[in-house]
């Protein structure tokens, strides 16, 4: 790897950071609800539209890439993400936060779909899985600060700012200047794609290779156990343990921890075990955990439950991201759009664990994760190395 490739590693994983600015959707929604005293159903719109932009955004930017180049790609997405973390400083009526979790949905998707194709790009791609581990890795460590930053500021007297647990937002806001920053500053070089670029048509048919769009649906059921479990843990402790938000606020956090561990540890097992093998612990990890956070009536339990989903679920988007766009190395930009595209499943199941948690609690909601799993046993046999 050349000096000015490794000169690009730091904003590369700053970016990473900020992909991970998504992920406090979670704990923000459950201060909104508490704030406006909305009912689950509605609260958990907030976290559906996230994803529900990466239906919409993924495969455009695929082919947006192919004109403008994949780092002015994720130079836009930080762009789109800093406006997004501003409006919450400015106000914190529900059509503010609906318009702030937009952006923040369509950033991430333009950031989701640019980042991964641009790490390969600098890093030369060898040991794929591996190298995406660890950028969720670095992911994940904003994930899991987000609860703690909102707990601090809900409970810490802040006279200079007065933005109670929105002082997430500004926090974060800051990182992804300096993130955006640093990125416009890299010495990456890439060739632009001259000619006639893919359509949309080209694109979707790609769906129509098995592993791809097995792929696709293993990354649908992978985000939405992680929306799910990082909307819904807390509502479980509270629910059962008759926990306040602000303790049970640390459910998050936990679960960020152990898939922050996941990440790292991932990235070391994923170059010395097979990916099939790791898969299989992995999913029996998240399956164990449905079956405590669904009877589990103990913190000891329930905090064990949060744990394996945590640990288990953090790999499986690497190991499908990276089964597909090995599949197609001609294609990785289409390809990446798809994957991306995925995310989606952060709208469908929040949307469906809201009206099952409604109406029968929140084994509800572990229910409708639980059929993610299951899937994901299935999604095994694609996985040849």
């Amino acid at each position: 790897m050349s000096n000015n490739k490794k000169l690009a590693l730091l904003p590369l994983m700053l970016c990473f950071f900020a992909m991970g600015f998504v992920d406090l959707v979670g704990i923000a929604s459950n201060y909104v609800k508490e704030d406006l005293a909305l009912s689950d159903s509605v609260a958990n719109i907030l976290p559906s539209l996230v994803f529900f932009w990466f239906l919409i955004f993924s495969v455009p930017t695929g082919m947006l890439m192919n004109k403008i180049g994949k780092k002015n790609t994720v130079l836009l997405s930080l762009v789109v993400t800093v406006v997004s973390l501003l409006m919450p400083l400015l106000g914190q009526s529900f059509t503010v936060m609906l318009l702030s979790f937009s952006l923040l949905g369509i950033g991430n998707a333009l950031m989701q779909t640019s980042l991964n194709p641009l790490m390969a790009l600098v890093t030369g791609g060898e040991n794929l899985a591996a190298q995406l581990t660890f950028g969720q890795f670095v992911k994940a460590i904003a994930s899991f600060m987000a609860p703690y930053l909102a707990m601090w500021g809900a409970t810490a007297a802040i006279p200079t700012f007065g933005l109670d647990w929105r002082v997430l937002f500004l926090i974060y806001f800051v990182v992804g200047c300096v993130a955006t920053l640093m990125l416009w500053s890299a010495p990456i070089h890439e060739e632009i794609i001259k000619g006639k670029t893919s359509s949309f048509a080209d694109c979707f048919k790609l769906l129509g290779t098995p592993v791809v769009l097995l792929s696709f649906l293993g990354i649908m059921c992978h985000v939405g156990v992680d929306v799910g479990t990082n909307t819904t843990a807390p509502k479980i402790l509270i629910e059962r343990l008759g926990m306040t938000l602000n303790e049970a606020a640390f459910a998050t956090s936990l679960y960020f921890i152990f898939r922050t561990i996941g990440c790292l540890t991932g990235s070391y097992f994923l170059r010395i075990m097979k990916t099939r093998t790791f898969f299989i612990i992995s999913v029996c990890m998240m399956a164990a955990s449905m079956v405590l956070l669904a009877v589990g009536q103990t913190q000891w339990a329930l905090y064990c439950g949060i744990a394996l989903v945590g640990y288990g679920n953090s790999n499986v988007f690497s190991m499908c991201f990276a089964q597909a766009l090995t599949a197609m190395p001609g294609k990785q930009n289409e390809v990446s759009g798809l994957m991306i595209m995925g995310l989606f499943g952060g709208t469908i199941f929040p949307l469906f664990m809201g009206i099952a948690s409604d109406a029968a609690g929140q084994v509800g909601a572990v229910a409708v994760m639980a059929i993610g799993v299951v899937y994901l046993f299935s999604y095994i046999k694609q996985l040849k190395n």
